[in-house]
């Protein structure tokens, strides 16, 4: 009987899924502390997975993991979205593709 240990933070149906292909797996259930470690470690996970394949099927997970982020510390997606609107209507977003190169004093 193989065995792989994992330690990471899963979707909720996950062990649901596994079950269904005949196979056997240990949950833990998280602290509050605990889930929100392990939401900033799949962060990472995530942000590699998308930066490795550019997919936008990762692109959302990574999206999934924020909106977790976001309630896991009493917020919600959509004030953390009202707040990138007021960020970008205050300092603009990146539509422009702009490069900032270098900013100098002007002496004068």
């Amino acid at each position: 009987m193989s065995m792989i240990r994992y330690n990471k933070l899963v979707r909720d149906r996950i062990p649901e899924i596994i079950a269904s292909s005949g196979k056997k797996c240990v949950c833990s259930p998280l602290s509050d502390d605990e889930y929100i470690k392990m939401l900033d470690a799949k962060l990472n996970e995530e942000l590699a997975e998308y930066q490795e394949s550019k997919s936008m099927e990762e692109l959302a997970d990574l999206l999934e993991v924020i909106r977790a982020v976001a309630k896991a510390r009493g917020s919600s997606i959509d004030e953390v979205e009202a707040m990138r609107r007021d960020k970008a209507a205050r300092r603009g977003s990146f539509e422009q593709k702009i490069l900032l190169v270098e900013v100098r004093d002007c002496e004068g």
